[in-house]
């Protein structure tokens, strides 16, 4: 008999970096009620008809960049935390995407199949932030297949952990073992979002972007807050680090043009340091905790490759936390 179960739900990736996987992925991705929450009817027009026309040559092309003996380094990096995890925990461990494979839904019947009796399944959504398009979205696909299933369990949802002092000690140490007297400066790169979501994801209706300053702003409003978590978390991280106000900032990546989406843009920051004239530079990406084709080819290609041309002389990303040691101690400590 086992009385818990942890689950660890990660992003997800194509089964293979080929175009055809490719754009099964991006329909999945996209189709998201919580990623592109525009309604139904035009989420479905605008997927099948433009983006899933052109989008997966491209994106497919930028998979082949980071692709490995062993696949998917976002998967393959699961992989090995969930060995690190069973190695050292009393609890079971499982692991699973929330799009592509291995499914929510298929993990989740494994798991009933396997243990005779579970009384609590422990989700960890494996996002330091919260936002719809990533808490919201694991949160409400767990229950969902719950619900399909009939299975008697009670579920319990980590919250987000970007201030959890743990999880601060581990990345600074990750960002401490990677910065050096090499870097003159820091950039915090995290994923972006449409403004609209912050508004919808605001409990009060009336807190986010209707104060000034409204991060810095004291609301309940910050428990649902994707922009006040990561300039805590960064805030947190600096002082750990003793960074100087002068030596870092924030921006972010991976931006639609077709709505407001948060700023600075990354690409753009990125351009205006190395014009700035700062030569060295080290970016690191805290809304992720495994390294995927975000870090690995839109910052680690694209971004270095846009420093350079812009004056830089070194520009490098420090890698995510991965399977560090300390990160695993986080998690272990999340699920107890």
């Amino acid at each position: 008999m086992v009385k818990k179960v942890a689950l660890l739900v990660n992003l997800g990736s194509p089964r293979n970096c080929d175009v055809k996987s490719v754009r099964e992925y991006l329909d999945e991705f996209l189709m998201d009620k919580y990623v592109l929450d525009y309604p139904k009817i035009i989420r479905w027009l605008l997927v099948k008809f433009i983006i899933l026309r052109f989008r997966p040559k491209r994106t497919s092309e930028a998979y082949k960049s980071i692709w490995t003996e062993n696949g998917s380094p976002l998967i393959s990096i699961s992989g090995d935390v969930q060995n690190k995890m069973r190695n050292i925990s009393t609890i079971p461990i499982y692991i699973s995407m929330r799009y592509g494979d291995p499914s929510i839904g298929s993990t989740i019947q494994t798991i009933r199949m396997t243990h005779n009796h579970v009384d609590t399944l422990h989700v960890v959504p494996l996002y330091p932030h919260y936002a719809m398009s990533t808490t919201k979205t694991v949160s409400d696909r767990i229950k969902e297949v719950i619900n399909e299933i009939d299975w008697d369990v009670r579920i319990h949802i980590e919250k987000p952990f970007y201030s959890n002092e743990k999880y601060i000690n581990a990345l600074s140490c990750s960002i401490e073992s990677s910065w050096s007297n090499n870097y003159e400066y820091l950039l915090f790169s995290y994923h972006g979002l449409p403004v609209r979501h912050l508004r919808k994801c605001d409990p009060t209706g009336k807190h986010c972007y209707f104060h000034q300053d409204c991060c810095n702003v004291e609301s309940v409003a910050h428990n649902y807050c994707y922009r006040h978590q990561v300039y805590e978390t960064t805030k947190l991280v600096a002082k750990k680090l003793h960074l100087q106000e002068s030596r870092y900032s924030v921006s972010f990546q991976s931006r639609l043009l077709s709505d407001p989406w948060l700023e600075p843009f990354t690409d753009l920051e990125i351009k205006r340091l190395a014009k700035s004239g700062i030569r060295r530079l080290a970016i690191v990406c805290p809304a992720f905790v495994s390294d995927n084709l975000e870090t690995l080819e839109e910052i680690a290609i694209a971004g270095k490759e846009i420093f350079l041309e812009n004056g830089g002389e070194r520009c490098d990303l420090i890698p995510c936390m991965n399977d560090d040691d300390r990160w695993i101690d986080v998690l272990s400590d999340l699920i107890k």
